[in-house]
């Protein structure tokens, strides 16, 4: 095959953070209940909070995408190569130790 393919991805770290938590559970929190509360019905009595669904809330560690671009002869190595790149580039940080493949794109 010829071409290059571009790839993405981001640095894994131990204190990494992936949470889902539902609407629902947020609002049977008191703290959380207060700080709305507080911010959006300042003076107000007698207040309930309620959502129509149980939506879900996703918390996660932001992350920083970095790109690099391979032959698609190397399509098999791609985390191999997505992890020399990141040490080639010094951003393994302490407790950073993986890669995860965020996308794979073709290059005309």
């Amino acid at each position: 095959m010829e071409g290059l393919i571009e790839v993405d991805y981001t640095v894994m770290c131990k204190n990494d953070v992936s949470l889902e938590v539902t609407l629902k559970a947020l609002f049977e929190n008191e703290k959380v209940m207060r700080a709305i509360k507080g911010e959006f019905a300042k003076g107000l009595r007698n207040i309930a909070l309620s959502s129509k669904d149980d939506t879900m809330i996703y918390l996660k560690t932001d992350k920083e995408v970095f790109t690099f671009t391979a032959s698609k002869n190397d399509f098999a190595d791609l985390l191999e190569l997505a992890e020399e790149d990141a040490r080639k580039h010094k951003r393994f940080k302490k407790e950073c130790d993986g890669v995860e493949l965020v996308d794979i794109r073709t290059v005309d």
